[in-house]
């Protein structure tokens, strides 16, 4: 069942005197430069916008307000000659709350700062559940590697001469084809940005999104593994 929108009770529109002394009261509270259209959207329609001009002027007239004009927009503003002084005591009561008050914020922004570090504390804490998941996770990889020793700690062989024949040849064929693609890579690049500054020559890789060989690679084919005459996976290279 649909249920109508509640609407927002309506203002009662005063008007003379009332009017009058709506809009001179909520200039003075509020002490600041104000417009017609201002004042009466802050009245909430309780005094026309045609109204509340006439009475601004009006006020103005009067000595109540003080009428300023900058190009085509008049504002007023409350007659400070009018406003009550305020006494020094009071004023150094009102400076040493205004203080206190800044000293309580930054007490409670210190609070809510710790209060939200351990909140975050516990919130990355894993749960019980979590925890147990973890553990049983844990025990089973202790599991699985122990069973993968026991067949060294009795002596037996894991890996057969075929075996590691087959994978010395696969080393072999592969690392050849990769030999052979960098190196037509190197030619063709060499081509391409021989024209170009290194800094030029990087970006356009970037931008390419080509990945050069990193340190791990470099170290790779300077190690043993690479080396024309090193054992490769058990077997000397002939």
């Amino acid at each position: 069942m649909s249920t109508k929108p509640k609407t927002e009770a309506k203002v009662p529109v005063l008007k003379g005197q009332e009017a009058e002394d709506a809009v001179l009261d909520y200039v003075k509270k509020m002490n600041r430069p104000y417009g017609a259209v201002d004042v009466a959207a802050n009245l909430k329609g309780a005094v026309p916008k045609t109204a509340v001009q006439k009475i601004l002027v009006s006020l103005a007239e009067k000595g109540d307000l003080v009428q300023k004009i900058y190009g085509k927009t008049t504002f007023f503003v409350a007659n400070q000659a009018n406003m009550e002084d305020m006494p020094t005591e009071k004023l150094a009561s009102l400076e040493s709350e205004h203080k206190s008050i800044e000293e309580s914020n930054k007490a409670l922004l210190a609070d809510v700062k710790a209060v939200t570090t351990e909140l975050t504390k516990v919130k990355n804490t894993p749960t019980d559940s979590e925890l147990a998941n973890q553990l049983e996770d844990t025990v089973k990889a202790v599991e699985k590697a122990i069973a993968r020793l026991e067949p060294l700690r009795s002596g037996s062989t894991l890996v057969t001469a075929e075996d590691l024949a087959a994978l010395d040849s696969e080393w072999t064929k592969w690392r050849a084809e990769w030999v052979r693609r960098k190196k037509i890579f190197n030619t063709f690049w060499s081509l391409a940005t021989d024209a170009l500054p290194p800094q030029d020559s990087a970006a356009l890789a970037e931008d390419l999104g080509i990945e050069f060989d990193t340190s791990e690679h470099t170290a790779l084919e300077k190690g043993p593994l690479c080396a024309p005459k090193s054992t490769v996976l058990g077997k000397r290279r002939r």
